[in-house]
């Protein structure tokens, strides 16, 4: 179990990683004018806005509840469940950020960054965590 959860780490803690090095590279590049900003209005840039909010407004609720939804009963399922989660989940933020220097410094997709991380911070993996979702529901216990 423990085994488990080291490597669920590795997976969570490599997404921030991968967020961070995409903000550097995006300001790096930004601030060297490596490229030419889209504008926000222009139909290139309102598609990059909609695919990035679609995207955040499926994956994210989808991650939150995949293990309650498919209930894994072995210690290798809930790894290829949880790091799914992990990734459904996070990939809004290195695309938030991505998008935010692409668009030109566009405060919604910075929004929408901090939005997938306050949803990453929630698939933090823990032995508790891990306990709770493999033990199985009683079907006798009412619940709200």
């Amino acid at each position: 179990m423990d085994n488990v959860i080291k490597k669920l780490n590795w997976i969570y803690y490599s997404q921030m990683l991968i967020t961070c090095i995409v903000w550097g590279a995006m300001t790096y590049a930004y601030s060297h004018g490596l490229y030419q900003p889209l504008d926000i209005l222009s139909p290139m840039g309102t598609t990059v806005q909609y695919i990035l909010i679609i995207d955040a407004l499926i994956t994210i609720p989808l991650g939150l509840y995949l293990i309650k939804w498919l209930k894994p009963q072995t210690n290798e399922r809930y790894f290829k469940l949880a790091g799914a989660r992990i990734l459904m989940v996070s990939n809004t933020m290195p695309l938030g950020v991505f998008a935010f220097y692409w668009l030109g410094g566009y405060r919604s997709m910075i929004w929408l960054a901090a939005i997938g991380a306050i949803g990453w911070y929630f698939t933090k993996p823990t032995r508790g965590k891990m306990e709770q979702e493999m033990t199985p529901e009683d079907p006798n216990v009412p619940t709200y």
